[in-house]
């Protein structure tokens, strides 16, 4: 099943949609698209030497200080999200840059933790 996006793209009848044709299989299908998906960004691969929040939460404890060495797996931090306790680790071996949190802060998703060098 191979799909292409036609190259004629129209305006929809109402503002916040962009009409587009798709070709599949020899069939013709016209789809709408909202302003918002139109307008999403591109997926970016996550940097390893950044430790992010998945979830938002408060920070229970912190285990690491700038400096110092871990290895794949030892714990970071401890993040509690939803009543539950989350034990955050190292993704890799390496040193640790910065740590741009403390114990009893919260957090939202996304926001960065810890840096690697």
């Amino acid at each position: 099943m191979e799909e292409q996006k036609h190259p004629e793209t129209t305006q929809g009848n109402a503002a916040d949609e962009t009409s587009d044709t798709l070709v599949i299989d020899d069939s013709r299908y016209r789809t709408r698209l909202t302003t918002k998906f139109a307008r999403r960004l591109p997926y970016t691969k996550p940097d390893p030497n950044m430790v992010k929040a998945f979830i938002p939460g408060l920070i229970q404890d912190v285990v690491v200080q700038p400096g110092q060495k871990v290895k794949w797996g030892d714990s970071l931090l401890i993040l509690e999200a939803m009543k539950m306790r989350n034990d955050v680790t190292a993704p890799h071996d390496g040193t640790i840059k910065n740590v741009l949190v403390k114990k009893n802060e919260r957090v939202m998703k996304n926001q960065l933790l810890i840096e690697f060098e």
